[in-house]
């Protein structure tokens, strides 16, 4: 019976153990990944206020994990999240947003994340498998809006971002998707590349930050801003980034805050800390501050200027047009806060952002370690002093879906005696309840002579010519294209050896330009082309169908709109510029000049893309000489 008894408890504690066996978690999804692991983990959510049965918001809270399990150091980590049900990111750890969005932030159409503080993941080899430096965990909240329980408000993408990698498709199990991403064997890092630091890359616009001297609990550091884009520029940069440790400026030289503002220092952290620092004398106390370049007469100022390359009035140039004017360089003084007070613990600022008038957006990414910069001597020996630290941070233009043009082109020829006009609403739409025209017409031909008339004066003579072509008058009338500068285009002559263009810059503005520069891109005809006769011009060197031009020295300058000589019953006038461009066909042969190989295919002015008309004139209607004449001589009159 003992026995029986015995056998029973044995077979017993055996299913016993044969159902843990079987019941016992799946390996954790990183285990059989011998790289770098990135998941999604949604950890919970609840729906919060205001109750909207039809747009109901609802927090969450989600973790991103990134795990170096490989043999390479993951440097500058970047992770994408595919973010779809319109989130608003509050908060997220170990991490900023690349493009340098503060939080909160929207995040609904997707975002990167980077490293912050710590940028980069050792391997299990180099640290015998210490998780704290292989890993990285991101502890988001945010809220999302459409998706309670019992559904699972996960991305619809996850990808590992940094060159040299391939990831497949996600998994997805259950609040979790996760991927594996494998380096390609062709990207393995350069060894000859120094411990710690990234390669430098290009983009259009790059942004050295350099801390040149280092102390306890304050450091130097010079800024760099050079346009690499040869045919952008900037014009009243901003500069702005967003400081993460409580730090504060104190001094500058070379630029300036914007806004002078030493208040969240004297009522803050700072002040309890500084006791006897004269914050009057501080700079700015903002964890957002915008920097702005001094005029050229602050140059010799003994405070803020005796800088060299400062104080341009926020101009950097194209360095096409001159290299020496294609940067801009600054200096200040930063203190630092508890517990970072340590001259070797350095940190940038982060989310940079950098923008001008009539400039493209910028989208800047996230500071990156580089080798440290080398400067000349200040005394004049012919050696270099490197900085005690360097960081990247690459900006590249960026269009965005709703942005509007800020010029204009229209087009005409010597065989049609009608102007193709710049398109309607090429630069926007006045959005004003009293608007009586029509965004969806077409813009009417026009006769040359009313290319030197304001929108608005141009009415009755749109009119007549159509009365005069026969041409069918929608009503509402179009409206105008709302451009502050507007080029003509214009096909002068065609002939069996060559051909003629001529190029009109018109500025309807209040501000002249002064230093402009324009291009066109000419698909067909560029590698003929001769000579501008009134501009500084040339093919640009790195292109083979693009023609850049400036004006000559001392002449570069596009005046504003001004009054008629009898404002009471001329119109406006605008700046005008232009000049005349020869062509061979030695080069092109075949070329159709009344086709589409006449005109450009894409135009810049300051570094802007102008809107271009959707149709070339026709070479069906033969031009009346009169009218074209009629403009050179009151262009001339203009510029005189």
């Amino acid at each position: 019976m003992a026995i029986r008894n015995l056998c029973v408890i044995l077979v017993t504690i055996s299913l016993s153990a044969y159902s843990s066996l079987s019941q016992a978690p799946p390996p954790p999804s990183n285990s059989t990944c011998n790289d770098v692991f990135v998941s999604y983990t949604y950890n919970r959510g609840r729906p919060i206020r205001p109750f909207d049965p039809t747009n109901q918001a609802y927090r969450f809270e989600s973790t991103v994990t990134v795990l170096n399990n490989g043999r390479d150091e993951l440097k500058s980590w970047r992770v994408y999240v595919g973010f779809r049900y319109k989130e608003r990111l509050t908060s997220a750890t170990n991490a900023v947003l690349a493009d340098g969005t503060p939080l909160p932030g929207f995040v609904g159409n997707g975002t990167e994340f980077v490293g912050f503080p710590e940028t980069d993941l050792k391997t299990a080899i180099d640290t015998a498998g210490d998780l704290t430096q292989m890993e990285v965990r991101v502890e988001l909240v945010g809220t999302q809006f459409g998706v309670g329980d019992p559904g699972i408000p996960l991305p619809n993408n996850l990808t590992l971002v940094n060159d040299g990698y391939t990831c497949p498709a996600a998994t997805t199990q259950g609040n979790e998707m996760h991927l594996c991403c494998t380096r390609n064997v062709s990207s393995r890092p350069d060894n000859n590349l120094e411990d710690n630091f990234q390669p430098r890359q290009d983009g259009d616009v790059i942004i050295m930050y350099d801390v040149t001297r280092t102390y306890e609990n304050y450091y130097w550091a010079q800024v760099n801003i050079s346009n690499h884009n040869p045919l952008g520029r900037l014009d009243n940069w901003k500069l702005s980034w967003e400081w993460m440790s409580e730090e504060f400026i104190y001094a500058m030289k070379g630029a300036y805050p914007s806004v002078v503002d030493t208040r969240d220092c004297i009522y803050g952290s700072q002040g309890q800390y500084y006791l006897d620092m004269d914050f009057s004398q501080a700079l700015s106390c903002e964890k957002l501050p915008t920097i702005i370049d001094l005029p050229p007469t602050s140059e010799n100022d003994t405070n803020l200027g005796l800088f060299p390359l400062c104080c341009r009035n926020g101009t950097i140039l194209s360095p096409t047009m001159d290299p020496s004017k294609s940067f801009s360089v600054f200096q200040m003084q930063v203190f630092k806060m508890p517990p970072y007070l340590n001259r070797s613990f350095l940190i940038p600022p982060q989310n940079w952002k950098i923008n001008g008038t009539f400039n493209s957006d910028f989208e800047c990414g996230p500071p990156i370690p580089v080798s440290p910069s080398h400067f000349s001597d200040p005394n004049g020996l012919p050696s270099k002093r490197s900085a005690v630290a360097s960081w990247q941070v690459v900006c590249n233009i960026t269009h965005f879906k709703d942005q509007s043009p800020k010029c204009c082109v229209s087009f005409s020829a010597f065989y049609n005696d009608s102007v193709v006009p710049c398109s309607t609403c090429a630069c926007g739409c006045n959005t004003k309840p009293s608007q009586t025209c029509s965004a969806n017409e077409t813009a009417l031909l026009l006769p040359y002579s009313t290319l030197l008339l304001p929108f608005e004066n141009r009415t009755s003579e749109a009119l007549e010519w159509a009365r005069i072509k026969r041409m069918t008058v929608p009503n509402p009338l179009p409206c105008g294209d709302s451009c502050g500068v507007s080029i003509n285009w214009h096909v002068l002559s065609d002939y069996r050896g060559g051909w003629n263009a001529r190029i009109s810059l018109f500025n309807w503005g209040d501000n002249a330009f002064a230093d402009w520069f324009a291009a066109v891109q000419l698909d067909k005809a560029a590698p003929g082309f001769e000579k501008f006769y009134s501009f500084n011009g040339s093919a640009l060197p790195e292109s083979n169908n693009t023609l850049f031009m400036q004006g000559f020295p001392n002449l570069n300058y596009l005046l504003a709109e001004r009054d008629g000589d009898n404002p009471r019953k001329d119109p406006r006038v605008p700046g005008m510029l232009q000049s005349v461009i020869s062509f061979t066909k030695k080069k092109t042969p075949g070329i159709n000049v009344a086709g589409e190989d006449g005109f450009p295919t894409k135009v810049i002015f300051n570094g802007e893309e102008c809107a271009l008309p959707a149709i070339r004139p026709s070479s069906g209607h033969k031009t009346n000489a009169a009218p074209f004449a009629f403009v050179i001589v009151l262009a001339l009159l203009f510029i005189h």
